[in-house]
């Protein structure tokens, strides 16, 4: 397998909730599930990417990150090795060098680790920042609008750099990947 698809989760896979410290704030997007099973019997190998400043700021810890993801995983109803590889990124958004989005760091590591072929790998998230990382990494972005609004700046400079909105991962797996039920 040499393409993949790297996945934001707050906005994107899960709802966004402000500092996500506690399990029972996990709610999971419609149609994730169905989405990242299609991907998965396409041969796609998946990954998870997250920006979680709030360990830097002190407001939750590892343990309450790992916690979430897990509760994710069982709504989800799929096993806990679904994603490759996940990418908890603790920085601030004022640190350099790490690996918090846009930073491409995760991706380039991952491609290079597995062999992939960039032209067949996607970033999908809900902000800019998730599009840039895998723009950065010279790989393909999208967007979907199930996290933050995606404000005007943002709908033309995906315009401009050829990156496409959706309005939920399933439409995404889709219309992109051809992944038709």
């Amino acid at each position: 397998m040499n393409r993949a698809v790297f996945l934001d989760r707050d906005g994107t896979l899960i709802k966004d909730v402000h500092y996500l410290k506690d399990p029972e704030g996990v709610e999971l997007i419609k149609g994730v599930g169905e989405a990242l099973s299609r991907m998965r019997k396409a041969g796609f190998l998946l990954f998870m990417h997250t920006n979680q400043s709030g360990i830097a700021r002190g407001y939750y810890d590892w343990d309450d990150v790992r916690a979430c993801n897990l509760k994710m995983m069982k709504l989800l109803e799929m096993p806990e090795n679904l994603f490759e590889k996940t990418c908890i990124a603790p920085e601030w958004p004022e640190k350099e060098g790490g690996y918090r989005k846009p930073s491409e760091r995760f991706e380039r590591e991952m491609i290079e680790e597995r062999d992939l072929e960039k032209s067949k790998c996607w970033m999908i998230g809900d902000r800019w920042s998730d599009a840039q990382t895998g723009l950065l990494a010279g790989m393909r972005s999208a967007l979907v609008e199930t996290g933050k609004p995606i404000d005007g700046n943002t709908r033309s400079d995906a315009l401009a750099s050829n990156v496409p909105i959706h309005s939920d991962l399933l439409e995404f797996a889709e219309r992109e990947l051809g992944l038709e039920e």
